[in-house]
């Protein structure tokens, strides 16, 4: 089944007050393919259009504009388990690999011990907002309760600092198993950006966030 049109959903998000996106899914239902999905085609170090050819994203009035057009940062937060202590250091090590990437990218980067200002600076540099993808973004929360009030601490420096979130970022999504919302991380108002958390199994959500019931007994007819 034809999935892109997640990505024109997304589209209708840059720039705007709702440029973070939440999916809440089971297990196997295709999160970390529709993440990878999301950086092919916005990240502006490849040429991916012939993934895309005809597809339902290509015949998109929006799918040039912003086709391989931004930096692209993607977590996954199951892969860094194990090189954070199972979580206890993910802030260190992700601040240091986001920076090790953008120096990397960008030699005459100014760098700064916080991450936050080094992305404000790269995006004065290059003109250029980053997308950034979460992927299982609550595997910290499901594996290492203990971590939690940091690790919401981490997201919200990322996500709901006034301001900030609109210079660094135009538009981040994320994946999991549990709704964002449930642990109040974002719910809007003042000084706070307006987070969309969407579920994928159900019919009232957009076709390319809803599995059909022979999609979900396949998914999930072994878990």
């Amino acid at each position: 089944m034809d999935k892109t049109g997640l990505i024109a959903l997304i589209n209708d998000t840059i720039e705007t007050p709702r440029r973070l996106t939440c999916i809440s899914r089971p297990r196997r239902f295709g999160k970390s393919f529709a993440a990878q999905m999301l950086c092919a085609y916005y990240d502006k170090t490849c040429d991916s259009s012939h993934l895309f050819e005809g597809k339902d994203i290509s015949k998109d009035e929006d799918y040039l504009r912003y086709l391989n057009k931004y930096d692209v940062i993607y977590v996954d937060m199951t892969y860094i388990k194990p090189f954070t202590n199972h979580y206890r250091m993910f802030v260190d090590y992700l601040s240091g690999k986001i920076t090790e990437e953008l120096m990397r990218a960008y030699p005459e980067l100014s760098v700064s011990n916080e991450l936050l200002e080094t992305m404000i600076h790269a995006v004065e540099l290059t003109g250029n907002k980053f997308i950034m993808t979460i992927d299982e973004w609550d595997a910290p929360i499901r594996e290492n309760p203990s971590v939690q009030q940091e690790y919401l601490e981490f997201l919200r420096t990322l996500f709901k600092s006034s301001g900030t979130t609109a210079k660094i970022f135009a538009a981040a999504y994320m994946t999991g198993i549990l709704p964002i919302k449930k642990d109040g991380i974002f719910k809007g108002g003042q000084g706070g950006p307006s987070y969309r958390n969407h579920e994928a199994v159900s019919g009232k959500r957009p076709a390319s966030l809803r599995y059909c019931s022979h999609e979900r007994g396949g998914c999930c007819g072994s878990d």
